[in-house]
């Protein structure tokens, strides 16, 4: 199947996963949760061989290639949270995200090939996509507690998106148990980022690697603060979009002006 059809499937398979996840919002007869989650594996398994297969097997790190290998990496990881919480909730963000991050991919994206990397590379590559996707989740996780604390104190946890979450305690829970593993691999990635990446500090990064520095005291700050004085509620929800906000910028604002707006390779 032609590269662009199969796109179009996934990308269906995404927005239908989205649509069936979605229905018990509106109060309308639902199919079972298990068919959204089902659709949306479809996807990411197919996202997933369209990443490789695009890139002849290798890993294209250009702006659109990494957007796209980082709304997989989010899809994915969505899914196996969901074998642990019933979060399904979470994937009417993500899928939609997911699907549009790889249209950007292959139908506005220039072509390029992808470059050879070493092993010590796609490691540091593995830990770094792990970090990112683990602490989107958690952002987004955030902002649904946020909205659950909200609706609490206006006696609405029955409604919509607030009624098809876990307890607000287990929402929180898993926040911060996210938190904790996501902040583990972005010292993973920075630990193997000066192993093995050469000139970590040349021009073109030195403000990723001191951005990504920053949201790691953020993240380290708010474990801290949650083991020692037991942080929660507003704080911690602040504290973990103020991460998440600085790790988007290391991760793709520099991406953005080098290769979008300035038109240089990275």
């Amino acid at each position: 199947m032609p590269i662009n059809l199969l796109s179009l499937f996934t990308i269906a398979a995404y927005l239908i996963a989205t649509a069936v996840l979605a229905l018990p919002f509106a109060r309308l007869p639902a199919p079972a949760r298990n068919i959204g989650l089902i659709l949306a594996a479809l996807a990411v398994i197919i996202h997933a061989s369209l990443i490789f297969g695009m890139h002849r097997g290798g890993l294209d790190l250009h702006f659109f290639a990494s957007l796209s290998l980082a709304g997989f990496g989010v899809a994915a990881l969505t899914l196996l949270v969901n074998l642990f919480r019933p979060v399904a909730a979470l994937g009417v963000i993500v899928f939609p995200l997911a699907a549009s991050l790889l249209a950007a991919d292959v139908f506005f994206a220039a072509p390029t090939l992808a470059q050879p990397m070493e092993w010590q590379i796609k490691l540091h590559v593995t830990f770094a996509l792990l970090a990112y996707s683990l602490l989107s989740i958690a952002a987004l996780l955030a902002i649904l507690l946020s909205l659950q604390e909200r609706a609490l104190r206006r006696h609405q946890l029955d409604s919509g998106l607030i009624g098809a979450l876990p307890p607000l305690t287990l929402t929180e829970s898993l926040l911060f148990r996210l938190i904790g593993v996501g902040f583990v691999f972005l010292t993973l990635t920075l630990v193997s980022g000066v192993l093995f990446v050469d000139n970590l500090f040349a021009q073109h990064l030195a403000h990723k690697t001191i951005l990504s520095i920053a949201s790691w005291l953020v993240f380290g700050s708010l474990l801290f603060g949650r083991w020692r004085w037991g942080w929660r509620g507003n704080r911690a929800v602040r504290l973990t979009l103020v991460g998440m906000i600085v790790l988007l910028l290391a991760f793709f604002g520099s991406k953005f002006v080098l290769e979008i707006v300035l038109h240089r390779a990275v």
